[in-house]
């Protein structure tokens, strides 16, 4: 498609669908902490399969842009990572599914 050409009204929410969260491992990131409370970054690393800094670096972006709040404490001596999606982060992944599931549901028509 031509630059100057539009998308089919049945695309379209794919070209303004938030990249943010459409990477394939924060969209994971973000899909988990959607159905939890907060999670450890420990439950993450292990649920994800990513590496210790592809995670970090994942939650680093999502946090930037204001979706995951990212709590540090100490239980007794060992260090813990606490992650929950912010108001924004869910607003923002409830607006991410509906985009694509009106695409998907356009393009079955």
């Amino acid at each position: 498609m031509a630059p100057h050409e539009a998308a089919s009204p049945a695309i379209q929410p794919i070209a303004d669908i938030d990249r943010t969260i459409h990477e394939p491992a924060r969209l994971m990131i973000v899909a988990i902490l959607y159905v939890v409370q907060s999670a450890d970054f420990l439950f993450l690393l292990r649920q994800t399969g990513l590496t210790k800094g592809n995670l970090s670096s994942h939650l680093g972006k999502l946090e930037a842009a204001g979706y995951v709040d990212v709590t540090k404490e100490f239980v007794g001596k060992i260090p813990r990572t606490l992650l929950r999606l912010t108001d924004e982060g869910r607003e923002a992944f409830e607006t991410y599914r509906h985009s694509m599931m009106q695409v998907l549901e356009d393009l079955g028509a």
